[in-house]
């Protein structure tokens, strides 16, 4: 899990725990690449269903 922690995000787990500005940091580019990954399924989904 750090190993995961630390290629994804660029900081360690322990940093994450402790730190909340780190996490509010993590945790919105969490959402902005959750809700980009929705919108290209909705593309594909469109062009497939044309």
């Amino acid at each position: 899990m750090e190993k995961a922690m630390q290629a994804s995000h660029g900081i360690g787990y322990q940093e994450y725990s402790q730190r909340l500005d780190q996490r509010l940091k993590v945790e919105q580019r969490r959402q902005s690449d959750y809700e980009q990954s929705q919108r290209i399924v909705a593309e594909v989904d469109r062009q497939i269903h044309r």
